[in-house]
């Protein structure tokens, strides 16, 4: 019974991690999607609206769970049992530093292996920053990301 881990920044989550959430959710027994608090980075979405969106768009994907963590990946796949670290790509310009972290991962995790998902061709070009940057100068963002997170999304840059 392999459980399968899907860690991320998800802010905000598109249409492309949630290509790789459905397809991932059907090559395992159990998926948790993983919001990452990285105090490092300024995200527009705190951990808890990026979990509330994420158990949104999921909800009628069974099986899955959403959940917060800190720290490391490698740590937090140890310390909860996780077999499997689920990584999406969209071009060869992210294989290079998924390949590195993965290899790390598994130095710092020896008992889970990285499994890779290429993203569905029609999100390839998609990332969570391009979304940002087109909704925050008020560009169309429908094919991007759901609905209700677009709305969030300009909720957001309305406020600063």
């Amino acid at each position: 019974m392999a459980v399968a881990l899907y860690p991320g920044s998800f802010d905000p989550v598109t249409y492309g991690h949630i290509d790789v959430i459905r397809r991932a959710s059907s090559l395992f027994d159990s998926l948790t999607v993983a919001v990452l608090n990285n105090g490092a980075k300024s995200p527009l979405f705190s951990v808890d609206e990026r979990v509330n969106m994420l158990r949104d768009v999921c909800r009628d994907i069974p099986g899955i769970k959403v959940e917060s963590f800190s720290g490391l990946t490698a740590d937090y796949v140890q310390n909860h049992g996780y077999d499997v670290i689920i990584r999406g790509l969209r071009a060869v310009t992210d294989f290079e530093y998924e390949l590195q972290m993965a290899q790390t991962n598994r130095k710092l995790a020896p008992g889970a292996d990285t499994v890779f998902l290429t993203t569905s061709l029609e999100y390839a070009y998609l990332s969570s920053t391009t979304v940002k940057e087109v909704a925050y100068y008020g560009g169309d963002i429908s094919q991007f990301v759901p609905e209700n997170i677009a709305a969030l999304i300009f909720e957001k840059f309305d406020k600063k």
